[in-house]
């Protein structure tokens, strides 16, 4: 897969564009439906890096497409099953093989959904300043990287638009705009999600820190899994022969490109530096090393 040429941006001409977004650029198949698909884009501090990674996309489509599966007995999900090469143009194929999904369209939620089974990333300042995460008070004196004692805990944030930055919220803010009912019925799916995807994977060596979920709602108000799931772009996943407290410990996902940013002279605004060959290398073989450990391939 390293070998191969990246997939950079789609050109899709049989199908009514739609939106190009930092990985995935969308198409209209009807009214119904739209085609997915996840590019080798890779973005950092929400800027577009000049390199992609060659095959990242197809990683994070089989990832997903795993996940998807796996858990649809908690909640639905919004693919349909049609094969993205039957909706684009025979010389079109290649873009969509092994990267794509056609889903539902549904109704995006305008919240995102973090479950965090450990203490780290924004949740670790969050704690440093309040002793809470989204107002929810914690035990004084945990360490950075230590699981949150009680469980995993439901942490939203906004959605942000392009350019900006996601924000915790609480719980209290989410029942403002969805209502008590449907906030309930998020945290508790979004919980299920990842208790059982966090105990799946801690047997194949790998510790699910955090995870965000994206919901959306089909015209009779039937709630859906939406967007990616449990992929490194949405989680962090730590190897679990590498972990301790104190520190924020080594990831399966892009932190390894973040590191390499920060040691630059960049003001996080475009155009991004570009990436050595160094860098997507290793970057790549963390994506594959989590897809083999955690679903055998």
């Amino acid at each position: 897969m390293l070998n191969e040429s990246a997939l950079f941006e789609t050109h899709i001409e049989s199908l009514p564009f739609v939106h190009r977004g930092k990985v995935r650029d969308i198409y209209a198949v009807d009214d119904d439906r739209l085609l997915i698909v996840q590019t080798d884009r890779i973005s950092a501090f929400d800027v577009i890096l000049p390199d992609p990674i060659p095959g990242r996309g197809k990683l994070l489509t089989a990832l997903s497409a795993f996940w998807f599966e796996k858990l649809a007995h908690i909640i639905p999900n919004h693919l349909t099953g049609i094969a993205p090469e039957s909706v684009v143009a025979a010389t079109e194929r290649e873009q969509v093989q092994e990267r794509a999904f056609i889903i539902r369209r549904l109704k995006p939620l305008p919240v995102e959904a973090i479950v965090r089974g450990y203490i780290v990333g924004s949740g670790w300042k969050d704690y440093q300043t309040t002793g809470a995460i989204c107002g929810i008070q914690l035990p004084p004196g945990l360490q950075q990287a230590e699981k949150i004692p009680g469980g995993a805990i439901f942490t939203p944030s906004t959605k942000a638009k392009a350019g900006a930055h996601d924000e915790n919220i609480r719980v209290s803010e989410v029942e403002r705009q969805l209502g008590k009912e449907l906030t309930a019925k998020v945290k508790e799916k979004a919980s299920q999600l990842y208790t059982e995807a966090a105990d799946y994977a801690v047997q194949r060596g790998i510790i699910i820190a955090d995870t965000k979920f994206e919901f959306g709602l089909d015209e009779t108000g039937e709630l859906y899994l939406i967007d990616e799931a449990l992929t490194p772009d949405s989680s962090r996943f730590w190897p679990a022969d590498q972990y301790r407290t104190g520190i924020s410990p080594p990831s399966y996902d892009k932190q390894f490109v973040r590191d390499w940013l920060e040691r630059q002279s960049w003001n996080k605004k475009p155009p991004a530096p570009a990436l050595p060959v160094t860098v997507i290398r290793q970057t790549m073989e963390k994506y594959q090393e989590a897809l083999r450990r955690l679903t055998g391939v």
